[in-house]
C-alpha cells in the first residue's frame, strides 16, 4: 500500500498525478490536465486512459507518460502504483459516472488520494460507502464542482458569512443549456451517448450532469442545506431514457425557501448557470457566463457591480484570483483552483501538518452524498406527482 511519505524536501516537489479515463477525444480529461498544470503543482506520470488498450497507449504517448506507467485497467494501475517507491500521490477520475465508485475505492484502498469528477457515484449506497472509506483511510477526497472555486462565488460566500445580506430568505439557482434539445445521442455523439444512457450516467440525466452543479453551488454559497424538495422531472426529447429538464422547489434549513431549474433543452442557452440569493438586508447575483462580476444590491439602494480582484474583494476571492482585475478568468482557472487547494491538502498530509484552512473549500465526499440524496429525492418526488420528499428519508 502507498504511504504519504516523509516531509521536508519530498513535500516541495510537484505531486505525482495519475488519471483514469480522459483518453483521446475526451473533453473533461483535457480540462483536468490543464487545471492540474496551471499552478505548477502536479506532474501527470501515470494513467489508465481508456478501456481500449490501444487508445490508452496512444493517449499515454501523446501525454508523454512512460510506457511502464500506461495501464490497461484501473485495477492494474492501483495495484502497481501502490508498490512503486515513486507512486502517484493522487488519481484524477474522469470516467462516466457509473465507474466512479469502483475506481475511487480501489485507489483509496491503495493509499492514494482521490480527485473525482462529479457526480460522486450513481447511488446513495455507493456514495455512503465511499464516505466511510474516506474516513477510514484518512485520505484526501475532492469532488470537482469547479464553479465553487470561481473567485466571485467565493466572494459571495464570504460576504454572506460576514452578515452583509442579513438573514437569508430566498435562494434561486438555474442551470440552462440547449445542447441536448435534439436526440444528439442517436447521431454517434460520444458525450451525448453516455450522458443519456442510464447504465452509465445513473438514474438522473440532466439532474446528475448539471442539476448537481446548481444544487451544490446554492448550498456552498449560502452555507445552508436542503431538507425537503418537490420536483417535476421531464424527458422532453422522444425516446430519451433519462431526464432532460427538472424544476424543483426547495425547503432549506433556517426557514429559507429555494427554487432550482436545470435544463438541457432550453433553446438559446449555452451554459447559463445563474445564482440569486436574497437576504433581509441585500441581494446577490452571479452568472457563470460573466464569472468576473458579482452584483450586490443593498435594500433601497442601486445595484453595485463588484469585479474580480477589485475594491471590496474578500480574502477567499483574492486567493482564487491569478491576474489583475479587467483580465478575465473563468472555467479553467476555477478547476485549477480546486487542484491547487487539493495539492495543499495532500502536501499537508505528506508533511504531517494542518492544511491551510483556505484550502478546505473544495467539495468533499459528504457533499457528494448530499447530491446523490438530491437526485434520489427529486426522482421520487416527481413519481409522486411532485409531493414533498425529505432528503434524509431517501435511500
Amino acid at each position: 500500500m502507498a504511504t504519504t511519505g516523509s516531509a521536508s524536501a519530498d513535500a516541495r516537489r510537484r505531486l505525482r498525478l495519475g488519471m483514469v479515463g480522459g483518453g483521446p477525444g475526451a473533453f473533461i480529461g483535457a480540462v483536468h490536465r490543464i487545471a492540474a498544470r496551471l499552478d505548477d503543482r502536479y506532474d501527470l506520470v501515470a494513467g489508465a486512459l481508456s478501456s481500449d488498450p490501444e487508445r490508452s497507449r496512444a493517449g499515454a504517448r501523446e501525454l508523454h507518460i512512460a510506457p511502464d506507467r500506461c495501464y490497461t485497467s484501473f485495477e492494474e494501475m492501483a495495484e502497481a502504483e501502490s508498490k512503486r517507491p515513486d507512486h502517484i500521490d493522487a488519481v484524477s477520475i474522469v470516467t462516466p459516472n457509473h465507474l466512479h465508485h469502483r475506481i475511487a475505492k480501489a485507489f483509496l484502498a491503495a493509499g492514494i488520494h482521490v480527485i473525482c469528477d462529479k457526480p460522486i457515484t450513481t447511488t446513495i449506497k455507493d456514495a455512503l460507502d465511499l464516505a466511510a472509506t474516506v474516513r477510514r483511510t484518512n485520505l484526501v477526497f475532492g469532488l470537482t464542482h469547479n464553479y465553487t472555486a470561481t473567485p466571485m462565488v467565493r466572494q459571495a460566500r464570504q460576504m454572506i458569512r460576514a452578515g452583509e445580506l442579513g438573514s437569508i430568505r430566498v435562494v434561486q439557482v438555474e442551470y440552462a443549456q440547449d445542447w441536448l434539445a435534439t436526440p444528439l445521442e442517436k447521431t454517434g455523439h460520444k458525450q451525448a451517448a453516455w450522458r443519456t444512457d442510464p447504465a452509465q450516467t445513473g438514474p438522473g440525466g440532466c439532474l446528475g450532469d448539471i442539476g448537481t452543479h446548481a444544487f451544490n453551488l446554492a448550498e456552498f454559497v449560502t452555507g445552508l442545506h436542503s431538507e425537503q424538495l418537490a420536483a417535476d422531472v421531464q424527458s422532453f426529447v422522444p425516446g430519451r431514457k433519462v431526464d432532460d429538464n427538472v424544476q424543483i422547489l426547495l425547503r432549506l434549513n433556517e426557514g429559507v425557501r429555494g427554487m432550482l431549474w436545470a435544463s438541457q433543452v432550453a433553446t438559446g442557452n449555452e451554459n447559463n448557470l445563474r445564482l440569486r440569493i436574497y437576504g433581509e438586508k441585500a441581494g446577490l447575483e452571479w452568472k457563470q457566463e460573466y464569472p468576473n462580476q458579482l452584483w450586490f444590491t443593498p435594500l433601497g439602494k442601486s445595484p453595485l457591480q463588484m469585479s474580480r480582484s477589485g475594491p471590496g474583494s474578500t480574502s477567499d476571492a483574492l486567493r482564487a484570483s491569478r491576474i489583475p482585475m479587467g483580465h478575465p478568468e473563468g472555467y479553467l482557472e476555477a478547476f485549477a483552483q480546486l487542484y491547487t487547494d487539493l495539492a495543499e491538502q495532500i502536501s499537508a498530509k505528506v508533511e504531517a501538518r494542518p492544511p491551510d484552512p483556505a484550502s478546505l473549500l473544495v467539495p468533499t465526499v459528504d457533499d457528494g452524498v448530499a447530491e446523490m440524496r438530491f437526485i434520489a429525492a427529486a426522482l421520487e418526488s416527481s413519481k409522486r406527482n411532485s409531493a414533498w420528499v425529505a432528503l434524509a428519508d431517501v435511500s
